[in-house]
């Protein structure tokens, strides 16, 4: 692929930003994408948006602002994405896996071509919370001074931005990712949902969680079928089974 061709690609992927308190960030977020030619703005929940102030942090970035799609529920900024990054500023004990920029990068590169991709970033105050890492694919984590370790929301975004345009500006990048992992097309995050639902829909018709928290064990399971990185045909085998099991409860 030519590096032209490459960077077309930049339209696969969509910055996410989750309840964002200072409508400058979200114009300096918007300014730092342009710079790299990132275009695919979503906003779950801003807190104040359309904004005077974010037009004038944006610095031109006028374009991102008027096409960010503004929903409710991350759920449905990453609907039909076929691979989730999710920003932290803390290394967390969930077992996600924690990859910093650039590799979180060239693994993104695997997935591109299939469909879109997106990098979650979350609240200026408290980031994202574990149910929302839970929709992820990996924890991006970007190592900072131990001493002073706050980024500032677009700065993060700047970092990301410019790791992924770099990344597709390399021929070399694209032509070693470019054959294809997986026979099968990956399962978007709105199947693997539904998947889970009605995972947790058949285990609780035979009481496999008993008096365990289901919450925590589909946390575990989704991290799990995370990582594994789940086919649209595997999707439809784990719901036949989902439907076996609810046609014939096991006894303990």
């Amino acid at each position: 692929m030519t590096q032209q061709a490459n960077l077309a690609l930049l339209k696969n992927i969509r910055i996410v930003l989750v309840n964002t308190s200072h409508p400058g960030n979200i114009g300096a977020a918007a300014r730092a994408m342009k710079n790299m030619g990132l275009s695919r703005l979503y906003l779950v929940q801003p807190k104040d948006f359309p904004s005077l102030e974010a037009i004038s942090r944006s610095a031109g970035a006028l374009d991102v602002l008027d096409d960010a799609v503004v929903v409710d529920d991350l759920s449905l900024a990453i609907s039909d994405c076929v691979w989730v990054a999710g920003t932290s500023a803390r290394l967390r004990t969930i077992e996600w896996p924690i990859l910093e920029p650039r590799e979180c990068v060239q693994t993104s590169l695997e997935f591109i071509e299939q469909g879109d991709i997106a990098i979650v970033f979350g609240r200026e105050n408290s980031g994202l919370t574990n149910d929302e890492l839970a929709k992820c694919n990996v924890l991006l984590h970007i190592p900072t001074n131990p001493d002073y370790s706050s980024l500032n929301l677009a700065a993060a975004v700047q970092v990301v931005s410019y790791e992924l345009r770099l990344a597709l500006s390399d021929e070399k990048i694209i032509k070693k990712k470019g054959k294809k992992h997986y026979q099968d097309v990956l399962a978007d995050t709105e199947q693997l949902e539904g998947m889970y639902q009605h995972l947790q829909e058949a285990l609780d018709s035979i009481d496999f969680f008993g008096s365990n928290n289901p919450d925590v064990i589909m946390r575990r399971l989704k991290g799990f079928f995370k990582r594994a990185n789940t086919t649209q045909r595997e999707v439809g085998i784990f719901r036949g089974i989902c439907a076996a099991i609810q046609g014939k409860k096991f006894k303990r």
